[in-house]
């Protein structure tokens, strides 16, 4: 079952503990050492994938993060462009991928140095559980954390078990999965493959995703752990049918750009990466420590009409780059007994490089479209951070603090080899400590309210700098980070043993926010705005209803405008003007049912207000919508065999609307559409040796 919110490892359950939600989860993000949600000062919540994802398909985030608050998860229906994720509008103008938003699984970040960031590599099949951090604390995670969503994957324990599941469903969808795993006081093994296809809900947009896992832990003494992790992701001519125009949309949702044809738009991936963790405890001390190191491979064949990349000297409309990444951790986490109460101390410094070798080539060869031509850029980029930081946690009385800090440095250095003057090449460095401090004061036991502020800084992307102002041919390193003072009040409330409510008010002023300056034929170069404010309002409450009954309401206000005018493309945009891709209000309402151990039936609502397109709030708004979703999953245990089944109908009642926006598009190209009803069905089976 997954959950929201938090509460102590005591919860009572009912008569049958697993039907039952889990309350008081312990987490590490955000306070590094293992500590109950319910006692930090600060809005972090769990995402419970021990017991598997509950009637879900297991391909995207987006389906277990809806019930997070404060997060905005949209399913782009684009294998080519992957999810689009923020955090309280962090994130929310990334054209592709997830940006502003700190990735990590397993300590190791998803996310590039520059902020850039890939949650498709994020495996749900193996996931134990997903913690994610919002507001001030997240700043702690250096630049680029406007949030936190931090995967951790499940041991190998107990007796070795295979199992396989085969999963088939509406749009030539289908998912294959083969699973091993075990484990004793010693150590285990999780190893996990699978293979989704889908012919995609719109024209032009199939994709092929085969993923890999295997992680091996084991304990040499009492006092230490290891565990050596691999995941490699492959994307083969994932189609991108590109966004649509209002009038394409409502004519026919299903409509694919002409350039996507005309240019067979379409995404390779190749991703591997091998990590390693390791902790140990030092008499009352901890030692963590963490290294990897991984590649990734992509080529992107775009729609920039063949005049436009002819005439181009430094781009193209094909992107193709080799990056080789690697970084590490050292922490050290001691108590000190010699002051009053509870005192904690972590000191730690986090390391991370990427280095892309990037090639652009028109996207033609005479009259042949959509293929790899002439080159016309060649350059190298390397992206680099080194964070040391400090935090303390002071528990005294009914009071808690939380009190940190983080010297972030993030350099980018281009070599440009194609242009014989260099003109792309130089360097840009960013710095700045981020202070944080939260406090909490324990109005009972089961009622806390807690305070939180701190400093936060985001710094342009390889991609938002690719252009100086004006589509110049050369890096834009006068684009200056956005930085941010975050405030934060909220309550924790335990009602019973079985119901929990969260609840913060939060406001976020931003200087220097990074907007589009100028956007033509697919080239995008930015610069900095001046003030916006975001400020709002984030709830969950679950609770066991009845001894099988379970909810959960997750609600999140978001008001976020633009604080000053500026320009963009010589045209001003006015103070007051909503910032686009922050829905206003989001609300997510789930029921549960579990009559007997081995049948689990969910009914889910989402309702999502409309969504502004752009800067200037006049083109079409994404409307506002509600849809209803359906999941049963059943259970069967015949000797050494478990058996499941589990069917799902998305949008119930075929409500046709926008589920992503792609912000700012040059061609108003904003609209992609969701899928009307949907089916899916699948199998699977498990043995377990004796």
């Amino acid at each position: 079952m997954l959950f929201v919110g938090a509460v102590t490892a005591h919860t009572e359950a009912w008569a049958d503990p697993s039907t039952a939600i889990v309350i008081d989860p312990m987490v590490v993000t955000g306070a590094y050492a293992p500590t109950s949600s319910f006692d930090l000062p600060f809005s972090v919540d769990t995402v419970d994938l021990s017991n598997g994802t509950d009637g879900q398909l297991g391909v995207n985030l987006s389906e277990v993060l809806t019930k997070v608050p404060g997060l905005v998860v949209q399913n782009r229906q684009n294998y080519a462009q992957d999810l689009q994720i923020s955090s309280r509008g962090f994130g929310a103008r990334s054209a592709f991928g997830v940006r502003g938003i700190k990735l990590l699984s397993d300590g190791i970040p998803a996310s590039t140095p520059d902020g850039q960031g890939q949650a498709a590599t994020l495996n749900l099949d193996v996931a134990d559980r997903i913690e994610v951090l919002r507001g001030p604390a997240a700043t702690l995670y250096g630049s680029n954390a406007g949030g936190v969503i931090q995967m951790f994957s499940r041991d190998g324990e107990g007796p070795a078990r295979l199992g396989a599941e085969t999963t088939f469903g509406s749009d030539g969808f289908s998912k294959h999965h083969l699973s091993a795993q075990g484990g004793n006081e010693i150590g285990g093994f999780v190893l996990d493959a699978s293979r989704m296809d889908t012919d995609g809900y719109r024209d032009h947009s199939a994709a092929k995703r085969d993923q890999t896992f295997a992680k091996v832990h084991i304990k040499p003494d009492a006092d230490s752990r290891l565990a050596l992790i691999y995941s490699s992701l492959e994307q083969n001519n994932t189609q991108d049918p590109l966004g649509q125009l209002w009038s394409s949309y409502k004519h026919d949702p299903r409509s694919v750009a002409d350039g996507a044809r005309a240019y067979n738009t379409r995404k390779s991936i190749d991703h591997q990466q091998v990590g390693m963790n390791y902790e140990r405890y030092v008499g009352d001390a901890t030692l963590q420590f963490n290294l990897y190191a991984g590649r990734r491979s992509v080529v992107q064949y775009l729609s920039i009409p063949r005049q436009v990349a002819s005439n181009s000297q430094r781009g193209g409309g094909v992107v193709d780059f080799d990056r080789e990444f690697h970084g590490g951790t050292l922490r050290w986490i001691q108590p000190v007994l010699a002051v009053p109460g509870h005192f904690t101390f972590t000191v730690g410094a986090d390391y991370d490089q990427s280095t892309d070798d990037r090639r652009g080539y028109q996207n033609f060869r005479g009259d042949q479209l959509g293929v790899k031509g002439e080159l016309k850029r060649d350059e190298k980029d390397i992206a680099t951070s080194l964070d040391p930081y400090v935090q303390a946690r002071w528990e005294i009385g009914n009071w808690t603090s939380e009190l940190g800090v983080r010297y972030s440095t993030m350099k980018m250095k281009v070599d440009d080899h194609y242009l014989e003057n260099g003109d792309a090449s130089g360097a840009k460095r960013y710095q700045q400590a981020n202070p944080t401090l939260s406090v909490m004061y324990a109005f009972t036991p089961d009622l806390r309210g807690y305070a939180s502020l701190g400093k936060g800084f985001e710094t342009p992307t390889q991609a938002e700098m690719a252009y100086a102002p004006g589509l110049q041919e050369s890096f834009n390193f006068g684009l200056e980070p956005a930085t941010s003072k975050q405030y934060e009040l909220g309550v924790k409330y335990r009602l019973g043993a079985a119901t929990r409510l969260n609840a913060a008010l939060f406001e976020i002023r931003t200087d220097n926010e990074i907007v589009v300056d100028n956007a033509t034929n697919g080239r995008t170069s930015y610069h900095n705005a001046g003030q916006t404010v975001r400020r709002g309002f984030e709830a969950s409450l679950q609770s066991d209803l009845a001894e099988r009954w379970q909810t959960t309401w997750v609600y999140t206000h978001t008001d976020a405008r633009y604080a000053d005018d500026f320009k963009q493309g010589g045209q001003v945009i006015d103070s007051g003007n909503r910032l686009p891709g922050v829905p206003r209000d989001n609300l997510y309402a789930e029921v549960v049912w579990k009559p007997t151990t081995s049948v689990s039936m969910g009914f889910e609502g989402q309702y999502r207000s409309k969504v502004f397109v752009e800067d200037s709030n006049q083109q079409k708004a994404a409307p506002a919508y509600a849809v209803f979703n359906w999941r049963t999953r059943f259970e069967q245990q015949v000797g050494p065999w478990t058996f499941h089944q589990l069917v799902r109908l998305d949008n119930l009642f075929d409500r046709q609307y926008v589920g992503s926006v792609i912000v700012g598009d040059s061609n108003k190209r904003y609209y992609e559409a969701a899928p009307g009803r949907s089916w899916y069905a699948g199998a699977g089976l498990e043995y377990q040796f004796r």
